[in-house]
């Protein structure tokens, strides 16, 4: 059995000298973190039945066994004071001793070491003096801890915790570098994918280019890109933009005034329902008369929310009523039945308020026959839109109306939401003006792409070529 001890920065490369020197069945019998690195003890031709049963005989552990022979030797014994006498001191006569027995001289002799490893009166045993001797190299450095068992283990399990560490780190920083290296790839893949297409499709290259500064999103910019022809016979292709969103966009049809029926608006805080209602109702009063007409308040959170609606309700002359649960605002429109046109008032709250699902639960449940209209500020920005639509997808909204036109600095997210969700929109607002600044959508579709295309044109948004590649290549690169 050849046994030796490998000193190496870390346990991959002590285990790569291990298998470099002693072969893939080397035996590792210990592992340690030492100042100089980590300390792997390697042993070959393992016997394990005689490593065991010099253990049994000499009540040690089958490691210290196998260790003893890459321990240090033991220490030479001090010098005898009989040695440090002067020479003219008589000698000093040795009794003879007895020859030794032939058996016992004929026995080989245990190395120091592995006397040094077992108790002081026990005898060698012939494991130990198999155990070849070690250099002077190794029997300089301290020995290591015996282990505890004769089983091969494998040197994943005898890695050391730091070691082990060490190689997670390892495995760590390289899936990192793979990742950027991914990353910069498909970077590249994709300013090559939109270079050919900005060539192979000129057209659809500009209309991207044309909505992405109106900030229309880059997913609904690029399924109405899709619907551009590749060639056109217009002399300036620059209005395919605007003819693309007039044609797709989402609008209720043929609606001049407000139909009859009971109508809910729901919306988050600030979104100007109140207003919106009372512009509504004004439009109906100012053809209708105000006799068919009743609006109706559960906003009961907001200060002076009521007083408002009150307020205008007593300048059109119309019943304004409250409800403060589902079963009263039931019992509510049990008893204007006989109105045509019913608007209810409902409290703002922001998409992630807790109390925002239990209110409109308690409106579905009251309100079972009516329509609920979303009030959308046009001013907001596309993922806060997503938000709004998301939250108040419980009640089904059958259409919405934009508020708060004349606040944006930019209509294209607005469109974009509302192109996403094929959510129709019912009416337009652009002023605090009661009724005149409240428009069906259905007549005033043109004025609104344009108005988005005009605000372009004040407040430009240039795009790079990484955001046309990031956006309209990538799809194209990993096809």
């Amino acid at each position: 059995m050849k046994i030796k001890r490998y000193m190496a920065p870390s346990m991959r490369v002590a285990l790569d000298q291990v298998r470099a020197e002693q072969g893939a069945d080397a035996v590792i019998l210990s592992s340690r973190r030492v100042k100089e690195g980590i300390e792997v003890i390697a042993a070959v031709d393992y016997d394990e039945a005689l490593m065991a049963g010099a253990a049994r005989q000499y009540s040690i552990s089958p490691g210290a066994a196998a260790l003893a022979a890459v321990a240090p030797p033991e220490p030479p014994a001090p010098t005898r004071p009989e040695a440090q006498r002067p020479a003219t001191a008589p000698p000093i006569v040795q009794p003879a001793r007895p020859a030794a027995p032939a058996s016992a001289a004929a026995a080989p002799r245990a190395a120091p070491a592995a006397r040094a490893a077992l108790t002081p009166r026990a005898a060698p045993t012939q494991a130990a003096a198999r155990v070849p001797q070690t250099t002077a190299s190794q029997q300089a450095r301290p020995t290591p801890p015996a282990v505890t068992t004769g089983v091969r283990p494998s040197p994943a399990s005898l890695a050391s915790p730091a070691a082990a560490e060490e190689t997670r780190r390892g495995f760590a920083s390289m899936q990192r570098e793979i990742g950027d290296l991914r990353r910069l790839l498909e970077s590249e893949l994709a300013h090559i994918s939109w270079n050919d297409k900005r060539l192979r499709e000129p057209l659809r290259a500009r209309v991207l280019d044309d909505l992405s500064s109106m900030d229309i999103a880059p997913d609904v910019a690029a399924r109405l890109a899709a619907l551009t022809p590749r060639r056109t016979n217009l002399g300036d292709p620059s209005n395919i933009p605007m003819a693309l969103l007039l044609k797709h966009l989402p609008v209720v049809d043929k609606l001049s005034t407000v139909n009859p029926g009971v109508f809910a608006l729901v919306g988050p805080t600030g979104a100007g329902k109140t207003t919106t209602i009372a512009k509504l109702a004004a439009r109906w009063t100012m053809r209708h008369g105000s006799q068919d007409l009743a609006l109706v308040s559960t906003d009961a959170y907001r200060i002076g929310a009521r007083e408002q609606l009150m307020t205008y309700a007593r300048i059109l002359g119309a019943s304004v009523h409250s409800a403060n649960s589902g079963q009263e605002l039931a019992r509510v429109l049990e008893g204007l039945k006989s109105k045509k046109l019913v608007l209810i008032d409902t409290a703002g709250m922001g998409p992630r308020d807790v109390r925002l699902s239990e209110q409109l639960g308690a409106l579905a449940q009251g309100a079972a026959g009516a329509q609920f209209l979303l009030a959308l500020p046009a001013q907001g920005e596309g993922l806060a839109l997503e938000e709004i639509i998301r939250a108040f997808a419980q009640v089904k909204p059958t259409a919405c109306i934009i508020t708060k036109v004349d606040e944006a600095a930019s209509l294209g997210a607005v469109i974009s939401t509302t192109l996403r969700h094929k959510l129709k929109i019912a009416y337009l607002c652009n002023g605090q003006r009661v009724p005149e600044d409240v428009h069906s959508a259905h007549h005033r579709r043109v004025w609104l792409v344009r108005a988005a295309h005009e605000l372009t044109r004040r407040a430009p948004r240039p795009r790079d070529d990484t955001y046309y590649a990031r956006n309209f290549g990538r799809a194209t690169a990993h096809a």
